[in-house]
């Protein structure tokens, strides 16, 4: 019979939940937030931008296909977004305990441990995420039976951009246009969705001064916690919109770009992850269904005139884009290179390349 120990989730207002340990044995902490999409926990565990958090899946069954192998093509992870798992841990109602999936090598158990992340089944994960959806995203820490325990973490307070960004300038694919990519913390599959395009991807430092090399289009990624902490990069694009070739921006990148625009951020009670959100793109009745991972979000009301919105939210009106209204400078919100999530928006990377 399998051993497990009990574990703890508790919130800073006091809500406890208790469960069952499956992945490393250890107390940990860090900012709990919940996640709706249905599959993909390996590109979620790898995404950086789960950097500080402590992640709660709403679908209640995990790991029941098991990991994926390590293997890399084209000098990035295969089928990870990332080296590493970012977040703090992983909380799910129920963990199947054997797996199945022809490209499996592992379970995610084992995974987990390899990594030294804690994980918890065994949580009413509907009770849980209807707690954080009333009163918010909040600070929380696992406590496993038998482990000392830890003091809470708001991960907010840090430069995780800095934490997770590359730290030495990389070279990535081939082609007669060059890209800068600056790393915020990028998903592996913004990379491939660049060089499947056929173009050189300068991977450069969150700090890097980019401006110093020859580039035809600058792309920024998305990233962990609050823009206001990226002040180096939000410099390094107000002289790059000087320079005046094509930029892009992802998720944290949607942020930044509009920052160093001129508006402002703000945190969403409880932010968009999922695989499932509806987002029209401004002026047009397209809509499209999207992928998305963050917490903050890009103030409307304070973009200057020379700038628009480019998609918007149909759950809730939140910016899901900008666009400057004559410079070749537009970004969103959400991930079109998906990884996990549906690829409907994958066409913008096509965008931005014919631009160069």
């Amino acid at each position: 019979m399998r051993q497990t120990k009990r574990a703890f989730l508790i919130l800073e207002d006091g809500t406890t939940f208790e469960g069952k340990s499956f992945g490393y044995e250890t107390s940990t902490a860090g900012e709990v937030v919940f996640n709706t999409a249905m599959t993909g926990y390996p590109e979620s565990l790898t995404d950086p931008s789960y950097q500080g958090q402590i992640l709660v899946t709403t679908y209640p069954i995990l790991g029941n296909y098991g990991v994926p192998p390590r293997r890399e093509k084209d000098d990035v992870s295969e089928y990870y977004e990332s080296d590493s798992i970012h977040c703090r841990a992983i909380v799910a109602q129920d963990y199947s305990h054997e797996h199945s999936h022809w490209q499996a090598d592992r379970s995610l158990a084992d995974w987990l441990k390899e990594e030294k992340i804690p994980g918890i089944y065994g949580i009413d994960t509907r009770a849980l995420t209807k707690h954080l959806r009333e009163h918010g995203s909040m600070l929380g820490k696992i406590i496993v039976e038998g482990q000392p325990d830890v003091e809470f973490y708001d991960p907010n307070k840090e430069n995780l951009v800095a934490r997770v960004s590359c730290k030495n300038v990389e070279i990535h694919g081939e082609g007669p246009k060059t890209v800068v990519l600056v790393d915020c913390g990028v998903k592996h599959n913004i990379i491939r969705c660049l060089t499947r395009r056929g173009v050189k991807v300068v991977r450069v430092p969150w700090n890097y001064d980019f401006t110093s090399i020859p580039y035809d289009g600058l792309f920024i990624s998305n990233g962990p916690g609050n823009p206001d902490m990226a002040t180096e990069t939000v410099e390094l694009i107000r002289k790059a919109m000087e320079i005046g070739k094509p930029i892009c921006g992802i998720c944290m990148g949607n942020q930044l770009l509009a920052k160093a625009a001129g508006a402002k951020t703000y945190k969403l009670k409880y932010g968009h992850r999922s695989h499932n959100q509806p987002v029209r793109r401004a002026g047009t009745e397209s809509c499209f269904i999207t992928s998305q991972n963050h917490g903050f979000a890009v103030d409307n009301d304070t973009l200057p005139a020379d700038w628009e919105p480019l998609f918007i939210n149909m759950n809730d009106g939140t910016n899901e884009g900008i666009r400057h209204k004559e410079k070749p400078f537009f970004s969103a919100q959400f991930h079109p290179e998906a990884s996990s999530g549906p690829k409907d928006t994958e066409f913008l990377f096509d965008e931005f390349v014919n631009m160069l």
